[in-house]
């Protein structure tokens, strides 16, 4: 991919004014930022949840074991789909 040059940045801007139309072209540029910022607030989750994995063990609750959640499977097989 080369560098765009001045005519294909006019030709691009002239190509959208015309799908778009003036009046639209506004409500496009909003909606663009408003989906970059999204991406980006959910990219900066996505690693903060990752890099501090430890500060969110600390808030969750203890985990009880599977027995005491499936009192049925006392026998510690595993349970089979045909039954």
């Amino acid at each position: 991919m080369g560098n765009l040059g001045m005519w294909e940045i006019l030709l691009i801007v002239l190509v959208v004014l015309l799908l778009f139309g003036a009046k639209r072209l506004p409500e496009v540029g909003s909606s663009i930022g408003k989906g970059i910022r999204e991406f980006k607030r959910s990219i900066s989750d996505t690693q903060d949840a990752i890099m501090s994995p430890d500060e969110q063990r600390n808030n969750l609750p203890p985990r009880s074991p599977d027995s005491a959640q499936h009192p049925s499977s006392t026998s510690g097989e595993p349970k089979r789909l045909s039954q």
